[in-house]
């Protein structure tokens, strides 16, 4: 024996709990008949509505990423791929340019250059602060090398956050040269 849903009007195996068609659940006194007062929804453009170009840009929602590939099977997005590329800076920046799926994305490419980039200035500067921290006074010595800490973990964190929102955010000097490699492949 078939049943109705309530809310469409659909037709519902007896032993179903929720309608094919509009998904709301059933009660298991449902009725047998369907509903006489049931029409179906008449949907109608308005007057205006204007069918978008071939290649013509969509309406995005605010508070979606402007780059984001749909991943398939077990992949990353490619928002999160780029973020990644940041967590454990030359290693997973390496990483990212040698995975197959994640290679041939020139966003995350970009974040993995960045990425890659980012560490060897940084590595470059906590060596010439050591050499000059010989011969600097301990106090600011150790000033510098703790501004230099702050300056990397904050060119670590905004990189990271831009490459979740989508932002292909290039850091100074390093985002340029992490364009350029980005875009050989």
């Amino acid at each position: 024996m078939t049943k109705y849903c309530i809310q469409c009007g659909s037709q519902v195996a007896e032993t179903a709990r929720f309608c094919n068609k509009c998904g709301t659940q059933l009660l298991p006194t449902q009725p047998q008949t369907p509903p006489a007062t049931y029409q179906q929804p008449t949907y109608q453009t308005p007057p205006n509505y204007q069918q978008p170009e071939f290649g013509q840009q969509q309406y995005q929602h605010p508070y979606q990423p402007p780059y984001q590939s749909r991943p398939t099977g077990g992949e990353l997005s490619s928002n999160v791929a780029g973020a990644l590329s940041y967590l454990l800076s030359i290693v997973t920046g390496i990483l990212f340019l040698v995975l197959p799926p994640y290679n041939k994305d020139r966003f995350v490419r970009f974040h993995a250059y960045q990425s890659i980039f980012l560490f060897i200035a940084m590595f470059a500067l906590s060596i010439v602060l050591g050499i000059f921290g010989l011969v600097l006074p301990w106090r600011l010595a150790r000033t510098l090398s703790n501004l230099h800490s702050l300056l990397w973990l904050a060119g670590t964190g905004w990189s990271m956050f831009q490459a979740y929102k989508g932002q292909m955010f290039k850091l100074p000097f390093i985002g340029d040269l992490a364009e350029t490699q980005a875009n050989k492949q």
